[in-house]
């Protein structure tokens, strides 16, 4: 029997049932959109390369991919104390970010049926992916003794609105960043078996297909949308997308450097791939990236996750709340000045490179 204080203990809405973790800004947030205005849409500039999109996702390479096999059959009492808390919070951090994608295409795909059908069906065939993955990670956790109440979570979440323009930008980086993540995760393990602690980690060779070819997606729809990408705001905003994608992503994972240790990765050394890769690939559709070499880069978001141990630190004090808040304010203040200035780094201009091969 394990000791019990190797098992770390759960806040439940019910026996089994973990109560969802706290929102907060680097949690994965849940999106809605003006389904009117991408309804009215005119595909045609890009439309024999969203067909051929379509033609691939009916194919549905991973039909049979998310099955459980013998290797799950055991007990996992072995993963215990602070890398059993990360390991679980990694699963339903996925899993939360996978049912989002679902919720979000599934209502695409209802909203434009009979509208615009190449998209509708698309979006359907996309949250078919999503869903699969959302039900994969939460059986991931059932074998941790919990789940989540994904009906409980679609009503219980706060929505963040964002026009199509921006759902585009958020999610073509969102699918995007997951292959890169999941890709080196998985060739890492490859090549280290000695360190896969669970075997989902085995799966996300053909997983992380589905999140390239949802990024495809998105690729080919902004291209068919060319004054999304053709202007001094696209610019703007392409900074802004690929700043907050990465600045969340480097801040979470150094947070929970325990659990990639866990594997034999460095956390601040695989996200610098994971960015690196993840940028160079933004390049074929942004018209900027981030200069992520700029020596400033890195060194301006550690200064934000030493900010962030010292709001942990108030935050677990015992300070009243407004002493707390005091406390606090220098270090928001910091990070957002650290976050804005990684924003005034020179980008790298490279719409010039259209129709060339980046």
């Amino acid at each position: 029997m394990v000791d019990s204080l190797k098992k770390p203990q759960f806040e439940e809405v019910r026996p089994g049932v973990k109560t969802p973790a706290e929102e907060t800004i680097l949690t994965p947030r849940f999106y809605t959109t003006d389904f009117d205005e991408m309804a009215k849409m005119d595909i045609s500039v890009n439309e024999d390369e969203l067909r051929a999109i379509l033609e691939e996702f009916r194919i549905d390479y991973n039909r049979h991919h998310f099955v459980r096999d013998d290797q799950f059959k055991q007990s996992w009492d072995n993963i215990s104390g602070e890398t059993r808390k990360l390991f679980i919070e990694f699963l339903e951090r996925s899993c939360t970010a996978e049912f989002s994608g679902f919720l979000l295409y599934k209502e695409l795909g209802r909203r434009l049926k009979g509208k615009s059908p190449v998209l509708a069906e698309i979006f359907n065939l996309m949250s078919r992916d999503e869903a699969r993955h959302a039900g994969f990670l939460n059986k991931a956790l059932s074998d941790f003794n919990l789940s989540l109440d994904l009906g409980f979570l679609t009503k219980s979440r706060k929505y963040t609105f964002f026009k199509p323009k921006f759902i585009f930008y958020a999610t073509y980086l969102s699918e995007k960043i997951g292959y890169w993540r999941y890709i080196t995760i998985f060739r890492h393990l490859e090549q280290h078996p000695e360190n896969e602690i669970y075997p989902i980690f085995r799966f996300f060779d053909n997983w992380c297909q589905d999140e390239n070819r949802h990024g495809d997606f998105f690729d080919a729809i902004m291209k068919s949308q060319p004054q999304f990408l053709n202007d001094w705001k696209a610019r703007l905003w392409s900074r802004f997308f690929l700043l907050s994608v990465f600045a969340t992503m480097y801040l979470n994972d150094v947070q929970r450097s325990g659990f990639y240790a866990s594997l034999g990765l460095d956390a601040r050394e695989y996200d610098k791939l994971v960015i690196e890769k993840t940028n160079e690939t933004a390049g074929r559709v942004f018209p900027v990236i981030l200069d992520v070499e700029h020596p400033d880069f890195y060194q301006r978001l550690e200064t934000c996750i030493a900010n962030n141990e010292k709001l942990s630190k108030i935050n677990n004090s015992r300070s009243p709340k407004a002493i707390k808040l005091l406390r606090k304010l220098p270090y928001y203040f910091s990070n957002g000045a650290e976050l804005l200035k990684l924003y005034f780094i020179k980008p790298i201009r490279v719409d010039n490179l259209a129709g060339t091969v980046r």
